[in-house]
């Protein structure tokens, strides 16, 4: 019995500390001290940032200023008003992008979204997605530059190009589609929670918060002043999917919660990061991405691209972040393709303030997340 003891006494550490991630950690006080507003890395499993390619060639003004891509080529619908020469130049860039020349991609190279006797054809789904994808890159520079913003600053140059989800391959890694559970089952059905999984960093959440808040529009907040209702829609199984969306928000960005929360008060908006705002904005981009370019593309997604329930495969916070807090570490790659940046509409002349649905988080008209 004494030899069990020991044994137990040795063991049970052990397996207690195999949780835990050993080693020295970096620590970065952002708050108050006795706040607990600190970030914690452990260096060893901090994502790192990969190379980024390099522009094809250097982009001159001269070539900038040249003639249309619509003047010189058929069944150009969005970057007509881009030069020849710059067009050419974003054309060899996106390759590298998305199905680089000697990969093992099928079709890698121009082929995979163009048929090389016929360059103007629509025939490959693969090129009416990039053309969507296009309009969506030049719309996410334009028009949400508040998700790229530094203490509520504008940056110049910040923003995305296709390489920023992509790294190479014509899916990105990271994306999500419909999870569901199947209502209709009484048996072994867990009601869409108490399984880890990585969606949620291994918790045993919801592991679909993305469906009603990335995709729909549900109230992602779930505390206030008021006692819930039955109206409220504060139950125990909305918590826990909000709790899903912070866990995978935090492992997204490789962030505490304190990144954008005060842990004072996590409600409370007047007290919170100036990055709980770019959250909040980076959250109904989000929303824009998946309903209005990648759902809006409907039955042009072939099988392949479409998950278990039948809904393409859409994006998230990993998705760009990719486990750093700014997308690969803050380079600001649309500096030399100044074509995706778009142009934001000019902005409505109006007396009365921008709804909530759009506006930032003043102290009364708070955000729902």
């Amino acid at each position: 019995m004494n030899r069990l003891n020991k044994l137990v006494a040795i063991a049970l550490p052990a397996l207690l500390l195999a949780g835990c991630e050993l080693g020295k950690k970096e620590q970065e006080q952002i708050g108050y001290r006795g706040t607990a507003m600190v970030q914690i890395n452990d260096p060893d499993s901090k994502a790192k940032v990969g190379d980024i390619p390099a522009p094809p060639y250097e982009l001159t003004a001269e070539m900038v200023a040249g003639d249309k891509a619509s003047t010189a080529y058929e069944n150009v619908q969005v970057l007509g008003d881009t030069s020849v020469d710059e067009f050419n130049y974003l054309m060899q860039a996106m390759t590298t992008w998305i199905a680089p020349d000697g990969s093992n991609i099928k079709d890698a190279g121009c082929t995979y979204c163009h048929n090389p006797e016929n360059m103007a054809s629509d025939e490959k789904y693969t090129k009416v997605v990039a053309r969507k994808m296009l309009l969506m890159t030049r719309n996410i520079n334009a028009n949400w530059k508040p998700h790229f913003a530094a203490g509520g600053q504008p940056q110049e140059n910040a923003g995305v190009t296709c390489w920023t989800c992509h790294r190479g391959n014509p899916v990105p890694v990271n994306n999500w589609s419909t999870a569901v559970p199947d209502p209709g089952k009484i048996t072994g059905n867990k009601r869409g929670g108490n399984t880890p999984a990585a969606s949620v960093a291994y918790a045993s959440l919801n592991y679909d918060p993305f469906t009603g808040y990335l995709a729909g529009k549900d109230n992602i907040r779930v505390g206030g002043k008021a006692f819930p209702t039955a109206g409220s829609n504060a139950a125990i199984q909305t918590t826990e999917k909000t709790y899903g969306l912070m866990m995978h928000m935090s492992q997204g960005l490789g962030v505490n919660c304190t990144f954008c929360h005060n842990s004072n008060n996590f409600a409370k908006w007047e007290d919170s990061r100036p990055q709980r705002v770019n959250a909040w904005y980076g959250i109904r981009m989000v929303r824009d991405i998946n309903n209005n370019y990648i759902t809006a593309l409907g039955d042009v997604w072939p099988a392949n691209r479409r998950g278990p329930h039948g809904d393409p495969y859409k994006v998230n916070c990993a998705t760009c972040h990719q486990g750093v807090n700014k997308p690969l570490g803050g380079a600001k790659m649309l500096k030399d393709y100044p074509t995706l940046k778009g142009v934001a509409p000019a902005p409505a002349v109006a007396s009365t303030p921008a709804p909530a649905e759009t506006a930032a988080a003043p102290a009364e008209a708070k955000p729902a997340a």
